[in-house]
């Protein structure tokens, strides 16, 4: 964590309160009066509001301060957060921090300034809100501005003023919310004492940064407990735990060297600790003191940390006085018998009280709002948020028998927040790799006990033939000496024997435990990179409210498996893809509250988004019960933009229909908009799926909705396959991208026009053998049944004939060293149980690879020496387009002007076959998933092997910096695709590289 500085920290707070905020804000717009909600809202602002102060950002502190106050007088019943416009200022104050915290440190001086009247204007609208007043919003473009990013040279605001260095940097293990609100009375002007205590701090501020949290989260735990304690004194006392607290917090205040607070917690701890030894019980007084130097170290936590030093020192006196009201509890306690009675106090407390703040008597919103409004432009001082004011009570006396065991036992322990730690991804990946590297190690033990089982076994036949050749020389005679030695062998094998059988047995029992702990520890660092789902889709409700609003439509969205694990890189991947599928079902299904009534459905449309585990895969299904898509009208806009003929459209079935969908440049909206209708968007999803090895399917019921189904695996770091053997050598197929495996009879396979092929289920799968197609050896056996795995692209099928079915496998996903770019065919690598490495199978590529070997009859291995004169003579051109329709018209263009023509499906399976073959030229699109066009034609153009070769770029995009763009790339020529239907692509064609 010594990479991470304050004001990192602060992002990484910021990200998360605001995330809260982001989502409670939405429930509590349905809900006003949610309880639940209020406090996750009133505990974030809290937390955004102490973190800020720490890194010194007055403008977040203030922000988050009013916010705070808001939703504190919303528990209250004050208010009221009930209509649209309020959350709309609430919504926007959360878009202030969150675009506050990620403003470079290097630009906040000049920031805030600038933004100034935007931050006072919401401040003041958030007041309004508390007090009742009539709202004013400000203009949409007062709105605006808080959302750019203005930079200019100006001064700072003089509130504000950075506590911290930036650059300082935290070694912090253990990720804690920041404290609460203090009195700003507690914050005089304190002089720098330059002590060497101080000068010592100045240089370790690392050191300060442990010793702030430390404090703050055991001090919280301290203030927690005693308050329980105090209002029911039945509440079970972990004063193991309370013990530990104040001795950390001892063991931090030593370290920096500050005496007095070193002085306060030893105090506290004694008393715990005696009230351990002795079994003892607090009355309300002593409570009340023991609280009091819990609040002075709360307190301590609101003093810049170059500050506290010069701040303990003044209030030397204070912490003395608390600490003779502790002692006198610890003497009075030490004073008592561990067997007489105790005294009990029975006494509740008025107040609600807050799990992280001390009760208070809370003054009205509208006192606290009316005396902020008066000191405009500065953080108000509010009660003291720890101070404690408890009517005294007379204490009862009871007796000290042990309470009953079932009073004990049902007493609930306090809960305690599950502690975060915050680990770079680049570092969680390396625990991977090493875990995994562990796991296969740990299963090397157990072959190699085998081979020492062979050993014992070749000793045990060792001592019986010494036992045979004593036996065969018993009639002879020996002298002395050599019976000696014959016995002196035979003693000595049994005993090699009984050694090695011990230690085989040992090491048996070693390679067990190593492996199931090794397993175990794999299993932990495969789950530390899961993160809930919700952890990824938390802005998407605040997303649809915004575009429901605009589109005036209204919405209701729901998440079902907001705790199904995910995978982290996997979760990231979704943001995107999800994204789209739900502005399109916004969009395009969500009707609007008039045509919903007149259809008979509610005015409020509703989408769904579900996560949930099935079969070994994460599945994912977006919903909405919106007016779906008719197949008669998306079969007939699939004619109209020329992607299929009438005759071809009547006769695909709806599932074909939905996939077109998914195409580069579909979209099925009347006009463009800022959210719809650009043609950009699902196709985005079907490429993230096939990245990470899923299946996307759609489907849709006509004026009752339309469903997006996302299978994925479970995680990337591990993947289910099939291992087969390729020419001697294991090979890996993910088990997702396999359509089928089947055992082909020699005799069942075909040939026409040079290409190998079998039937199945009536349809004919070209053959290839899969050592051709990777550029191996041939075995040196033929199989009359051939172990056959069939893969698919949108358009074919191929069958890949492999040597032998090895089995299916987990594998831990190791990635390629980078300095080797992308290898053909193969995506990455993995070891088996034995550390024998094997590669993972790229299966688009491997298509591709296919297709090429198929398209050329190439069923032979083949040198490049050894190809056909014709393939020298005729010019070769690569055509590199997604789309199935485009490729086809531009290859039969090309072929019957007699040029040899080559295509790939995308721009990386056109990458792959540039450096794998010889071409003349290069025809390719521009929006294709995996590498676009623009950055396929940048490789090539940096290539010193391929740089020379022409380009052709053909794309729908008409616009003049389009083309501008595709020529500065590197492109010889622009075309847009109407070029087909004239000569025009043929002519540039000819004017680069000739007649065929």
């Amino acid at each position: 964590m010594s990479n991470f500085s304050m004001m990192d920290l602060f992002r990484m707070e910021a990200d998360t309160q605001v995330a809260v905020l982001n989502e409670n804000i939405l429930v509590l717009e349905n809900n006003p009066n949610s309880p639940a909600e209020l406090e996750s809202l009133m505990r974030a602002a809290h937390s955004l509001k102490g973190a800020a102060r720490i890194v010194g950002l007055d403008a977040a502190v203030r922000i988050a301060h009013v916010m705070e106050d808001c939703f504190v007088a919303a528990q209250a019943g004050s208010i009221a957060l009930d209509s649209p416009d309020k959350i709309d200022v609430m919504l926007r104050a959360i878009d202030l921090l969150a675009q506050i915290s990620q403003i470079p440190e290097t630009e906040i001086e000049n920031w805030l300034p600038v933004n100034r009247s935007q931050i006072e204007t919401l401040e003041t609208a958030i007041l309004a809100i508390i007090n009742n007043e009539q709202l004013d919003l400000g203009s949409p473009d007062e709105a605006e501005t808080i959302e750019q990013e203005t930079i200019v040279e100006t001064e700072i605001l003089p509130e504000w003023e950075p506590q911290l260095p930036v650059d300082f940097t935290a070694e912090i293990t253990d990720h804690v919310q920041f404290n609460s609100d203090i009195p700003h009375e507690i914050l005089p002007d304190l002089p720098q004492v330059e002590s060497p205590e101080t000068r010592l701090l100045k240089t370790d501020l690392s050191m300060l940064a442990l010793f702030a949290g430390e404090v703050e989260a055991q001090s919280i735990l301290l203030n927690q407990t005693l308050l329980s304690l105090k209002n029911d004194p039945n509440e079970y006392l972990d004063l193991d735990s309370l013990v530990k607290s104040a001795h950390l917090i001892k063991g931090a205040g030593r370290i920096v060297q500050f005496h007095e607070v070193v002085k306060l917690a030893k105090a506290i701890e004694d008393t715990f600790v005696a009230l351990q030894k002795h079994k003892s019980s607090l009355n309300p007084s002593q409570i009340d003191t023991l609280l009091a130097g819990v609040n002075f170290l709360v307190n301590m936590q609101e003093i810049p940390v170059l500050k506290i030093e010069a701040w303990l020192a003044k209030k030397e006196a204070e912490i003395d006085n608390i600490v003779a009201d502790i002692s006198k509890i610890l003497e009075l306690l030490t004073t008592k018998q561990s067997a007489t009675t105790a005294a009990v106090v029975s006494q509740k407390s008025a107040e609600a009280t807050s799990p992280q703040t001390t009760p208070t008597p809370q003054p009205k919103p509208q006192d606290n709002a009316s005396q902020r409004t008066k000191n405009s432009g500065q953080i108000s001082p509010v009660a003291n948020s720890t101070a404690v004011a408890v009517e005294q009570r007379p204490t009862k006396i009871v007796s000290a028998k042990p309470a009953p065991s079932n009073l004990r036992e049902n007493a609930q322990k306090p809960k305690t927040a599950d502690r975060v730690v915050r680990v770079n991804a680049e570092n969680l990946n390396r625990i991977m790799g090493l875990a995994g590297e562990s796991l296969v190690e740990a299963k090397w033990l157990q072959p190699f006990a085998d081979s020492l089982l062979k050993l014992r076994k070749n000793q045990g036949q060792l001592y019986n033939l010494l036992e045979k050749l004593q036996e065969s020389l018993s009639d002879s005679v020996l002298d002395q000496r050599s019976e000696d030695y014959l016995g002196s062998a035979r003693k000595k094998a049994n005993d090699c024997r009984h050694i090695l059988s011990d230690r085989l047995n040992e090491l048996e029992l070693f390679a067990r435990r190593s492996a199931n702990l090794s397993d175990r520890l794999y299993r932990e660092v495969i789950a530390s990179n899961m993160r809930p789902f919700a952890d990824g889709v938390s802005a998407f409700g605040r997303m649809l409210r915004d575009l429901a609003r605009q589109l005036g439509k209204q919405v209701k969205f729901e998440v079902v498996g907001k705790s199904t694990q995910v995978d982290r890189d996997i979760l990231e991947k979704l943001e995107a893809p999800l994204t789209h599928i739900l502005r399109n079902a916004i969009d395009h299904g969500i009707e609007l509250p008039d045509a919903r009534l007149a259809a008979g459905k509610s005015a409020e449309g509703t989408i769904r988004l579900e996560a949930a585990h099935r079969g070994g895969m994460l599945s994912i299904t977006v919903s909405d019960d919106g007016k779906g898509i008719e197949p008669e009208k998306l079969r007939q806009k699939i004619v109209t933009k020329g992607m299929v003929s009438a005759e071809m459209a009547a006769k695909l079935t709806e599932p074909e229909l939905m996939d077109f969908l998914f195409l580069p440049g579909f979209s099925t909206a009347s006009q463009v908009t800022e959210i719809s209708g650009r043609g950009v968007g699902l196709d985005i999803v079907q490429s993230m799926v096939q990245e990470v090895g899923g299946i996307l399917r759609a489907t849709s019921m006509p004026e009752k909705g339309m469903s997006f189904h996302l299978q994925l695996p479970l995680t990337l770091s591990v993947i289910r396959t099939l291992l087969v053997e390729i020419s001697g050598e294991p090979y890996a197929f993910p088990l997702t991208r396999i359509d089928r495996i089947v055992m082909v009879e020699s005799a069942d396979i075909a040939i026409a026009e040079n290409r190998q092929y079998f039937t199945l289920d009536n349809q004919n799968i070209g053959l290839v053998t899969a050592y051709q197609v990777l550029e191996l050896a041939a075995p040196p056996e033929k199989l009359d049944l051939l172990p056959v795995i069939i893969v698919s692209d949108r358009s074919s099928s191929y069958g890949l004939a492999v040597d032998k079915f090895l089995g299916e496998r987990d594998l831990v996903v190791r990635p390629l060293d980078p300095r080797l770019g992308k290898v053909a065919d193969i995506s990455a690598a993995a070891f088996m149980e034995d550390g024998t490495p094997v590669l993972i199978i790229d299966v688009e590529d491997l298509v591709r690879s296919t297709d090429k070997l198929l398209a050329e009859s190439q069923l032979q291995k083949v040198s490049k020496t050894e190809q056909t004169a014709e393939s020298t003579t005729r010019k070769r051109v690569l055509v590199v387009d997604d789309s199935i329709t485009v490729r086809e018209v531009e290859r039969k263009l090309l072929e019957n002007q007699g040029y040899e023509v080559e295509i790939a499906v995308n721009g990386m399976d056109g990458w792959n076959a540039l450096r794998t073959g010889q071409f003349d030229l290069v025809i390719s699109d521009v929006d294709m998933p995996r590498m676009t066009g623009i950055e396929l034609v940048s490789q090539i153009k940096n290539h010193s092997a391929l740089k020379s070769i022409p380009v052709i770029i053909v794309s729908y995009k008409d616009r003049e910096q389009d083309r501008i763009r595709g020529l500065e790339v590197g492109a010889d020529y622009y075309l847009t695709k109407s070029s087909f239907h004239d000569d025009t692509l043929l002519n540039a064609v000819v004017d680069l590289i000739g007649e065929a």
